[in-house]
């Protein structure tokens, strides 16, 4: 079992029953990730594409342009109508034009950033319920980075002022991977840092550890492995590393 046994958090009781959940480890936007994001606009059933860079607005609003921009270019080049939304803040998340903007799409990507934040501009907004619905009805919603980590059980949340020795805390997330957590980046991080993190994950959940380069796309129950890494899931001691077209419950 985890060692850190965190409180359950008050879940949504929402499920991806009719979507699809693409969970990237990092890469969004860039040619590497074609072929999985062909993918995503097949499984979609349309062209209308909605990239938010909201976790990239605490760098500033260069940075949330640059992400912007690059997220309409690379699926606009993919053949679809895509387009930004200006969502910074949860002031922002909370405007009817900012979720309608949203309901429209037939693919939302969330790209990096800190997922923190952007767990906390959502929460409870007409944004992420927009979102949900296009979810409901059979779209998709994809997260690259912090993106990914929100769908999970529980993100990480750094509070070192309040905990001395401390260095990460879990907090909830939106659980519509439950009892998960999502560790973007996989592969580009130390194996002695994911261990210690890993192992104060909250009791009970399992780590998907997903490479840059690589999605896991699905639902609850159906999750397959695309792109040029791996997915490795690790549940109590057991460790298990699996490729693209691989599938996992």
């Amino acid at each position: 079992m985890a060692a850190h046994d965190a409180s359950r958090p008050g879940i949504q009781d929402v499920t991806a029953s009719q979507g699809t959940l693409a969970l990237v480890g990092a890469g969004e936007f860039l040619p590497s990730m074609q072929t999985v994001d062909r993918e995503l606009l097949l499984r979609s059933g349309g062209d209308r594409v909605v990239i938010l860079p909201t976790a990239s607005a605490p760098d500033g609003s260069v940075v949330f342009e640059r992400w912007a921009s690059m997220g309409v270019k690379h699926f606009k080049d993919l053949g679809a109508r895509a387009v930004a939304v200006r969502a910074m803040s949860r002031e922002d998340c909370l405007l009817s034009e900012i979720a309608a903007q949203i309901e429209a799409a037939d693919l939302i990507y969330f790209s990096g950033g800190k997922p923190d934040y952007l767990y906390r501009a959502l929460e409870g907004t007409l944004a992420w319920h927009a979102a949900l619905r296009v979810l409901e009805r059979g779209g998709i919603v994809a997260g690259c980075s912090a993106g990914a980590m929100i769908l999970g059980a529980f993100i990480p949340t750094f509070r070192l002022r309040q905990l001395p020795g401390r260095t990460a805390l879990w907090g909830a997330a939106f659980g519509l991977v439950p009892d998960s957590v999502i560790i973007p980046h996989f592969n580009e991080m130390p194996r002695a840092m994911l261990r210690a993190w890993i192992a104060v994950r909250p009791s009970g959940t399992r780590a998907l550890g997903i490479d840059s380069g690589t999605a896991l796309v699905g639902r609850p129950g159906d999750w397959r492995i695309l792109g040029t890494g791996g997915v490795t899931v690790l549940e109590s001691r057991r460790e298990t590393i699996l490729r693209a077209g691989d599938h996992i419950a």
